[in-house]
């Protein structure tokens, strides 16, 4: 029977770790979509940077929702989920989320550099002082991203069907033949692609912000200014190289898992896992404490549920 339950003891762990971890990271981005959507109705208006981190709380909210589901009922329920019309839905929706996971992220540390950054360029001025006009064609432009990206594969999948009526996730994923190691081939083209001008935009957004920083803080050095101001820069630093490498070793981890020798079970990947659905609400916990408002309204909350 396709809804028979299929499962090992690695299969049980891995639910469990991902389970905890997927509800934890959505009850993290539900908080930062409700405060920011509170001042938005109160205000009338959003800044530029909470325009970006309201849209990355919606999309890692249904990321995590998505993901969750794909790989319980993969690990669970697989013959029941590799049905073709399921398979190829869910694939497309998982896709266009993990896009939105990746380059929302990206314009908000694109957006920091610009923002913070300090650089005689010409160009970059321009950017400077046009940011924050740009910010909802750049979320905009993210989205139909994501879309066009996730159409494409809905569309490899579909061909890939009608060419092989015998075509099924397990041969799918197996590469049971030449046409399917060309969609294979295809797939991991478009999810590199998404993933590779991302990590590059975020890269070089770290590397050029974090420069303007160390610059500025030799400067304020040289000239013995406050060291109150000082301390800002320096932790300003910390956080941008923390997030650098979080999102460096969740990239490296993500390119592992796309290797078909290396999604045997074994402990490994089973650390893999729980990083890569750590990072989403680790990250988020992370922007919630670099802003102050955010902070502000967590810890109220936490003090009024303990005091209950």
């Amino acid at each position: 029977s396709p809804q028979q339950l299929n499962v090992t003891s690695f299969g049980v762990m891995a639910v469990a770790f991902i389970t905890l971890e997927a509800f934890a990271g959505m009850w993290i981005n539900t908080f930062i979509v409700c405060v920011l959507c509170t001042v938005w109705i109160k205000k009338k208006t959003l800044n530029s940077s909470e325009k970006i981190m309201l849209l990355l709380g919606c999309s890692r909210f249904w990321h995590l929702c998505i993901s969750w589901v794909y790989s319980f009922l993969s690990i669970m329920y697989h013959n029941y989920l590799h049905v073709h019309h399921r398979l190829k839905l869910l694939l497309s929706i998982q896709t266009f989320f993990d896009c939105s996971n990746f380059w929302v992220p990206a314009c908000l540390c694109v957006f920091y550099c610009l923002k913070i950054a300090s650089f005689r360029n010409r160009f970059f001025i321009y950017m400077k002082v046009k940011i924050d006009r740009m910010v909802p064609w750049l979320l905009l432009a993210t989205v139909l991203l994501c879309l066009v990206i996730s159409s494409i594969l809905y569309e490899i999948i579909d061909k890939a069907q009608c060419n092989n009526r015998n075509f099924t996730g397990q041969g799918y994923f197996s590469k049971v033949s030449g046409k399917i190691d060309d969609v294979l081939f295809r797939i991991y083209f478009i999810y590199g692609f998404g993933f590779v001008t991302s990590f590059m935009a975020v890269i070089s957004s770290a590397l050029l912000l974090h420069f303007s920083l160390w610059r500025h803080k030799c400067k304020m050095q040289t000239n013995s200014m406050k060291s109150l101001s000082m301390d800002v820069h320096i932790k300003a630093m910390k956080s941008i190289l923390s997030f650098f490498i979080i999102y460096s070793i969740h990239f490296a981890f993500l390119t592992l898992t796309l290797i078909p020798s290396t999604t045997q079970e074994n402990p490994i990947m089973l650390l893999v896992y729980v990083f890569l659905y750590a990072f989403p609400g680790v990250h988020s916990l992370s922007l919630i404490f670099s802003n102050p408002r955010l902070e502000k309204t967590l810890l109220r909350t936490l003090s009024w549920v303990k005091c209950k």
